[in-house]
């Protein structure tokens, strides 16, 4: 399947993306406060397309369990200036991680080619739908609930979550295949409900292309007790068996390393592309 979003075209069917992540934010859980300059988040976006990236997630406010939140002014002054010094001088595709239609819009302006939507088009109404709609861009929709509980099946919640998702992408305007989803390992969800997502991901991959979500994330320290730091190699052997399961898109800290993971994976998933 092929992509076309604001200038920007690429494809999910011969080789698995990287998304790079780039927080520009004092508080996100793995590298708060490391980026949250021009100068510093553009460096770190030029090393992370060096070292293999293909999409640059840019976020400007945490949802790590327990941030802080901000509001739409400041989340746009920290973002952006970077987007538009990283669409003038680097050639790469960007994306917006914010749940706020006018956070989307500005970036939208500002240069990015995708939303990151971490409600999945269901925290406001639908505008995040009319923004995408506007400029015919790329949306990750990904699940999200407040609570971890699940008073049916949790893949069949997700199901009609993201038939929900697809409802407003269509009474707003917005065409259903410019929708990746993403299964939202760590919101809405606790250890349990984590393993069984990725346990059952090939289950929803039908829906629509998959971006999975796991860089350092906690369920995967928690058996070692590792810190974010220490959870790189969880991270590879978690979204190596997603991939295997449907995953299209890695989000990651740690590029280079999965960079070099996929040298193989992608050899052995997409074989005709090597052989032939």
């Amino acid at each position: 399947m092929k992509f076309s979003s604001l200038g920007k075209t690429f494809s999910l069917e011969n080789k698995t993306l990287i998304m790079g992540i780039l927080n520009v934010t004092p508080d996100s859980f793995s590298d708060g406060g490391k980026f949250d300059s021009i100068n510093t988040a553009f460096e770190q976006a030029k090393k992370l397309i060096a070292d293999g990236a293909d999409i640059i997630d840019i976020g400007g406010q945490s949802t790590r369990p327990g941030h802080i939140e901000v509001d739409s002014e400041t989340e746009i002054s920290r973002i952006v200036p970077i987007i538009e010094k990283i669409s003038k001088e680097l050639d790469c595709i960007i994306s917006i991680d914010t749940y706020r239609h006018e956070v989307a819009e500005a970036a939208i302006k500002a240069g990015a080619h995708i939303i990151n939507d971490v409600w999945g088009l269901q925290k406001d109404n639908g505008e995040m739908a009319k923004v995408a709609a506007k400029y015919n861009c790329v949306v990750v929709a990904m699940h999200n609930q407040d609570s971890k509980i699940y008073e049916s099946d949790i893949i069949l919640s997700m199901k009609r979550f993201f038939a929900k998702t697809f409802k407003i992408a269509e009474e707003n305007g917005l065409d259903r295949n410019k929708i990746i989803i993403d299964p939202g390992i760590g919101f809405g969800k606790g250890y349990k409900e984590n393993i069984i997502v990725l346990n059952r991901l090939d289950e929803i991959s039908f829906i629509a292309p998959i971006l999975l979500g796991v860089s350092k994330k906690g369920f995967i320290g928690k058996d070692l007790n590792l810190s974010p730091d220490e959870r790189v190699e969880g991270t590879i052997a978690v979204n190596t068996l997603g991939i295997t399961k449907g995953a299209k898109i890695i989000r990651v800290h740690n590029v280079l390393e999965h960079h070099k993971a996929l040298s193989i994976l992608d050899k052995i998933i997409y074989p005709d592309d090597f052989i032939n």
